[in-house]
């Protein structure tokens, strides 16, 4: 039996010295929709005003999240420009004010960080002043202004997420590098590029020289896409002779049939998406696949709940030496079905495990109820 958690305390290590040392990294999951479902988010808007309004149910939802097995939280400041606190007719702007919203996002984080052994991100996305095409200086300054407050609160590295155009994203990555601290950055993107027709590689290409050290994809495409571009990216790096961490946080929703901005485009976008949901092994099928591209920085974005991150972390526990917390309530590959009150259910499954399972080695097989009525 694989240990839960780590078996002994260890000083925390930054997110490059974990990555060069071989280490996987396992990411958080998806807050906007989570938080949206539990009713402390508006989906339009998508606005994090819930770290003052609602700290309680931030985290909580950070605290689920590690206890799953991330080794990061990413601070809950996505769309938390002033720009976008202000974009049509939001009244957080005025009436919390950016600075506030930051600050109680990188204090929350780090609370529940400091429970663990996990590290704190403070993350920029895409912003209104870019697609009302700002210049450069204008939009820089946006990224600044959380910037300023993510040093001021020490986070310990730095991510550029969401992106639909390299262009910003290369300036989000330029203004973070400011800093002096990692910077990862993913793109919303699939295989057919970002939104002016540039290819994942060549994104990945001007990510790595604008100084992201971890460079990706997140959110807007199911697992499967997602893997399909971040492969798209490392081919470009290695084509350009360029080295960097590769990362994927794709939604934890199955979307073969959408189009070029992913999901958003579907018609079921945002309240009818419950039928595409990814199951926990879906999850585990991705993680694997994920390790085998080289992926060592892996988690998820919208729909991703903290039973999915724990997915991850138990799919690759033989690799890391260790199950997350949770798992102490979950039997490895519904073995705990072994103690149902119905038979029926007890007979469903038997799970044929070696000494180090993962989704590539086990079988599921269905057994005769008689061998378990007893």
């Amino acid at each position: 039996m694989l240990p839960t958690g780590k078996t002994a305390k260890q000083g925390k290590r930054g997110i490059l010295e974990r990555l060069d040392a071989g280490e996987i990294v396992i990411g958080d999951g998806g807050f906007v929709f989570a938080l949206e479902k539990r009713g402390y988010v508006k989906a339009g808007p998508w606005t994090p005003e819930a770290t003052v309004e609602h700290p309680e149910a931030v985290r909580q939802l950070h605290r689920e999240f590690l206890r799953a097995g991330s080794s990061v939280l990413q601070t809950f400041t996505f769309y938390a420009s002033e720009d976008k606190l202000e974009n049509r007719g939001n009244y957080v702007a005025e009436k919390i004010t950016c600075q506030k919203v930051n600050e109680a996002a990188c204090d929350i984080a780090r609370e529940v960080a400091n429970e663990g052994d996990a590290l704190v991100a403070g993350g920029v996305s895409q912003t209104p002043s870019y697609l009302n095409c700002k210049d450069k200086a204008e939009v820089k300054a946006v990224f600044r202004q959380q910037l300023d407050i993510f040093m001021k609160k020490n986070v310990d590295f730095l991510i550029a997420e969401y992106f639909e155009h390299v262009e910003e994203a290369v300036w989000a990555v330029e203004v973070l590098k400011e800093s002096g601290k990692p910077v990862a950055a993913t793109m919303c993107i699939g295989p057919e590029g970002d939104m002016h027709g540039i290819p994942p590689g060549q994104c990945a290409v001007q990510l790595v020289k604008a100084g992201a050290s971890i460079v990706g994809v997140n959110c807007h495409f199911d697992p499967d896409t997602s893997l399909e571009t971040v492969k798209l990216m490392k081919e470009g790096l290695q084509a350009a002779k360029l080295k960097a961490h590769l990362m994927s946080q794709p939604l934890a929703f199955h979307t073969p049939d959408c189009g070029k901005q992913g999901f958003i485009d579907l018609p079921e976008f945002p309240f009818a998406l419950e039928p595409r949901i990814v199951s926990r092994w879906d999850v585990q099928n991705y993680a694997r696949k994920a390790y085998d591209l080289g992926i060592r920085y892996i988690g998820g974005c919208c729909g991703f709940e903290p039973y999915h991150i724990r997915a991850i972390a138990e799919e690759l526990a033989p690799e890391r030496g260790f199950l997350p917390e949770a798992s102490e309530k979950h039997g490895s590959w519904g073995n705990s079905l072994s103690m149902h009150t119905k038979p029926w259910v007890r007979a469903r499954y038997v799970c044929l495990m070696d000494s180090t399972p993962t989704y590539s080695s086990q079988k599921l097989i269905l057994v005769h109820a008689a061998d378990w009525l007893n």
